[in-house]
């Protein structure tokens, strides 16, 4: 699990570093606070989201199953600052038709957010995890995030968002599925 105790420590001479005083009253208590969130926004590094996906129903339904608008927040891993935003999460049963609770396919995006990340990365493991849990027929994943590395420092550009895809099996095999996907996804 997360070492809260070596997080407190670099964050005190993080705070020291930058010319701060660690022991002043408003920031005593800082590296503590951040330490447990450390803890808290990378839980993801010690969950299995294909856990999640262990439950399932055989409800015979062989059509395409979508969540959108998945909110999340996760951790830039080259500069530890948020991005964040929404994901949409698409699925085909294989035939048979098992199907999963649709919290579950909100839960495989929290786990993999709640890691050090490339919002590419993390597309790529969620439409694989869904896609080898399940054993679907297809999966379509698609991120649209704002990334506060860009957005606070270097390039300076706030509201750009990055927008990420993956698709597997029938998605990625027809045009019409995927378009269809694309379609649903964006309300149309």
């Amino acid at each position: 699990m997360v070492d809260q105790e070596k997080i407190r420590v670099a964050v005190a001479s993080i705070i020291e570093a930058i010319g701060e005083d660690p022991a002043r009253e408003s920031l005593r208590d800082t590296p503590q606070r951040v330490a447990a969130m450390y803890a808290e926004l990378f839980s993801g590094l010690y969950a299995d989201p294909k856990a999640e996906l262990r439950v399932d129903f055989e409800e015979g339904y062989e059509e395409m199953v979508i969540m959108r608008d998945i909110s999340f927040y996760s951790m830039c891993e080259h500069h530890l600052l948020p991005f964040y935003g929404v994901a949409h999460v698409g699925y085909i049963p294989s035939p048979g038709g098992k199907v999963v609770g649709v919290s579950k396919l909100a839960r495989v995006v929290e786990i993999c957010a709640r890691r050090p990340q490339l919002q590419e990365r993390m597309t790529q493991q969620i439409a694989d995890v869904i896609f080898e849990a399940l054993h679907a027929d297809g999966v379509a994943v698609v991120i649209q995030a704002e990334h506060l590395c860009m957005g606070m420092r270097g390039i300076k550009k706030p509201g750009a968002s990055i927008i990420t895809s993956a698709v597997r099996g029938i998605f990625l095999r027809k045009v019409a599925t995927r378009s269809e996907f694309l379609s649903l996804i964006q309300g149309k």
